[in-house]
């Protein structure tokens, strides 16, 4: 579960380069991608991205179920339309590839789009639904191990400079 301050927007580059780089991490590694967006005035937005997984036939029942399964209301932001409906005239993003081919088999995550499920809690509820999420998708990291270095070496000094004892 990643967890950001606001939006993650950033008006210098006009996006949002943690979230997609994360986004990208979840479509490589094929987990459901868990955001938690802190808010200043107490209360935040959990998102949980079902895109990464790349199954859209199933993506309105997996969203149903993980509202059910959350015990909160929330809401389901974002659905994917299949390839036989882009001819809807509704005048909407086209998705669909060359041909019959699936955009979900041949492009990348950033040409797709979002299939999103929120919340708005406060930040202890959404963190403690973040983690049952987490658990749920099994998306939950391993904690890394503590580090090696020798605790009375200073940052920056190797063995050349005399960082380990040495003269």
């Amino acid at each position: 579960m990643l967890e950001i301050g606001g939006s993650g927007w950033r008006s210098q580059r006009r996006d949002a380069p943690l979230l997609n780089t994360y986004r990208s991490l979840c479509d490589a590694r094929g987990q459901a991608c868990i955001v938690l967006h802190k808010g200043s005035t107490g209360e935040d937005d959990l998102v949980v991205d079902l895109s990464p997984l790349r199954l859209p036939e199933t993506f309105d029942e997996v969203a149903i179920a993980c509202l059910a399964f959350s015990g909160v209301p929330g809401q389901i932001e974002a659905g994917v339309t299949s390839p036989s409906d882009d001819n809807d005239g509704e005048g909407g993003e086209n998705y669909s590839s060359v041909g019959d081919e699936d955009p979900f088999e041949s492009r990348p995550i950033y040409q797709l789009p979002p299939c999103n499920i929120a919340w708005t809690l406060n930040r202890a509820d959404a963190k403690s639904l973040g983690k049952k999420m987490a658990k749920a998708f099994d998306t939950a990291e391993a904690k890394a191990p503590k580090s090696k270095k020798p605790q009375h070496v200073k940052p920056g000094k190797g063995r050349r400079h005399g960082g380990y004892g040495i003269g």
